[in-house]
């Protein structure tokens, strides 16, 4: 474990008037849908439709290029802004409560992703609740980051990302990597992550009532179905409980009234303990992942930029040698 550390918090101030619009439109269409959403086996197979629909809402910019990836057992696809360089690269985890959205729905902004990073980026649709348990989801993007590693991509050139859910399996898959023997990436990018299955902290906080659209209180029944049984789960699972002191350098993206706040502050905090660099940017007024809205929300594109800028200074040559768990 490095020497405990300070996380170097970012405020970004000001909410322009799309992003209140916008804010507003999520809480009466998509928040009440998650609130009543049956949180069971059988609830959660119809969700699949929401990645099928969703080219509708969210095509693809006819700028980038999409190529299937597919492994045994889950699909992936390379996305690849115009110029994107090759021997670098952004493993992508999409968010979706584990059991909802996939590669369409987030095609357009991983596209703007790898045009900030000027990276390809190797988008991962994990299996997921309710056919399988965390554990499995877990294990399908260690295999995404073995297959880079197989490949040739260089450890010190690959940059794990994700958000929501997403950004839960960005933190788990590493730490399982590290377990595993595996080298440490360069750098870690979680869009308002999901760090902690134990939901008393956010239930407690005041963003529990002002959250656009996700709802707190149904936390707790997730992360039941998540560890594959009717009781509390076990709090390793959790990537905030973790051996935290090998990973890299990590960017944390929040909005200041989302309901996964205290888990950005909290998995902050823990990586300082443990001497890993973190910067957490809070962004004032914002909606869970608000990055997704970058068509309608400035300040979307501008997060997605400043995690461009991030991968690319985390993936420069020379930036970092690579650690494994060991060291």
């Amino acid at each position: 474990m490095g020497p405990a550390m300070e996380p170097v918090i970012e405020s970004r101030p000001g909410t322009t008037v799309r992003a209140r619009l916008t804010a507003r439109g999520l809480r009466m269409t998509i928040g009440p849908v998650l609130s009543h959403w049956p949180l069971s086996p059988r609830g959660l197979r119809p969700a699949f439709a929401v990645d099928l629909a969703a080219p509708l809402a969210l095509p693809a910019p006819r700028w980038a290029e999409v190529e299937p990836a597919g492994f045994d057992g889950f699909p992936a696809e390379w996305v690849r802004a115009p110029g994107a360089e090759s021997g670098r690269a952004v493993l992508y985890f999409h968010g979706g409560g584990f059991f909802s959205c996939g590669l369409r729905t987030h095609r357009r902004m991983i596209a703007r992703i790898s045009a900030a990073s000027g990276a390809p980026v190797l988008s991962v649709a994990y299996r997921r609740l309710p056919a399988v348990p965390l554990a499995a989801s877990v294990a399908d993007c260690v295999t995404a980051y073995r297959r880079l590693l197989d490949e040739g991509t260089p450890p010190e050139r690959i940059v794990v990302a994700g958000d929501s859910a997403g950004g839960f399996l960005a933190f788990a898959a590493v730490l399982k990597a590290l377990d595993e023997g595996l080298p440490s990436p360069a750098g870690i990018v979680a869009l308002a992550p999901l760090t902690d299955l134990d939901h008393t902290a956010k239930v407690a906080h005041a963003n529990a009532a002002l959250d656009a659209y996700l709802p707190a209180r149904r936390v707790e029944r997730l992360a039941e179905l998540l560890a594959g049984g009717e009781g509390p789960p076990d709090p390793l699972l959790s990537p905030v409980n973790g051996p935290l002191a090998a990973l890299p350098p990590v960017l944390i993206q929040v909005g200041s009234t989302e309901m996964l706040l205290p888990d950005a502050e909290l998995m902050a905090a823990r990586l300082a303990e443990a001497g890993v660099p973190c910067r957490l940017q809070i962004w004032e007024g914002q909606v869970h992942v608000f990055q997704v809205f970058a068509d309608l929300v400035p300040e979307g594109l501008a997060a997605l930029h400043e995690a461009g800028a991030f991968i690319r200074e985390r993936t420069a040559p020379g930036a970092r040698e690579p650690r494994t768990a060991a060291a």
